[in-house]
């Protein structure tokens, strides 16, 4: 939901759609004690990486242009769900937490 891609239009708009909904729903219940955030992982060390990168080839330059040079990991991205979840976060709405290895800080 960061970026474009030429052959995911679709998959694009539902991914930006939800940042915005984020967004408008971290406003809208504010008042209510209520906290929206969304989180944004980049390639994440699972069976659908095999179908996203199928070749050795592509996974290999992934890890050149990341980083922190390594896919993450599902235990990754809970950390930050933990963290979102937790009193720690009780100042934080409306924010994406992108958990991507520094890809899209490029």
């Amino acid at each position: 939901g960061l970026v474009g891609s030429m052959t995911q239009a679709a998959y694009n708009a539902s991914k930006g759609a939800v940042r915005l909904l984020t967004k408008a729903t971290a406003i809208q219940y504010a008042k209510d004690g209520i906290r929206a955030n969304s989180i944004h992982p980049g390639l994440m060390e699972t069976d659908m990486l095999t179908q996203v990168l199928p070749s050795t080839n592509d996974r290999e330059h992934r890890l050149e242009i990341t980083p922190i040079p390594r896919f993450g990991t599902p235990a990754d991205v809970a950390y930050g769900v933990v963290f979102l979840a937790s009193d720690e976060s009780s100042y934080v709405t409306g924010t994406e937490l992108v958990i991507d290895g520094g890809l899209t800080a490029q």
